[in-house]
């Protein structure tokens, strides 16, 4: 069966508009770099950034002794048929003109992906904390962390449900955005 475009004469103008726009732009997901500063009272060692230390995290640290816990890119990865249809119906669209229904669906195909990659971090599938990150948590008060000490202790093996890696305030996870702009 062969595909056909039909495009009227009196839309063409609306039309080139909406494909050039199309074009034109990115869906970005993750964690931007301006305004990422956390919080002091949760930093002993200084601001850190949201953005550096998303990159800490899906990267790993061999020198700090971090190890990988990819979430940013698997959690795209996850997202991907919901948003792929989302850019297919923002095509659709630009075909027809409809440059405000393309950003629509744009801003609907980045706000899914960022919905996939803060699950990824809600899911705890990660390799479990060390102890002395499990240590570092209990001293400021988090729950989670001294349960998990005292389970270790009693002989279990590691569990992330007591004491999620990639959350401890929530703030990396809150920080997951997307933003639709210009190519550059």
């Amino acid at each position: 069966m062969k595909a056909s475009v039909v495009i009227k004469t009196d839309k063409l103008a609306a039309v080139v508009k909406s494909i050039t726009a199309l074009t034109g732009k990115d869906v970005l997901i993750g964690i931007p770099d301006a305004s990422t500063e956390r919080r002091p009272d949760e930093d002993e060692h200084g601001p850190m950034t949201n953005a550096t230390l998303g990159y800490i995290h899906e990267f790993g640290s061999p020198a700090a002794n971090i190890p990988p816990r990819p979430f940013l890119i698997p959690g795209v990865q996850d997202a991907a048929d919901k948003y792929e249809a989302r850019l297919k119906k923002a095509a659709t669209l630009a075909l027809d003109g409809n440059l405000s229904g393309v950003d629509a669906e744009l801003n609907k195909a980045g706000m899914q992906a960022a919905s996939s990659v803060k699950a990824k971090i809600n899911s705890g599938d990660f390799i479990p904390l060390a102890e002395a990150t499990l240590r570092a948590r209990a001293r400021r008060g988090r729950q989670g962390a001294q349960a998990e000490l005292d389970s270790r202790k009693a002989g279990n093996a590691p569990n992330n449900d007591n004491a999620k890696p990639l959350i401890d305030t929530g703030q990396l996870r809150n920080s997951i955005t997307y933003v639709v702009r210009g190519k550059k």
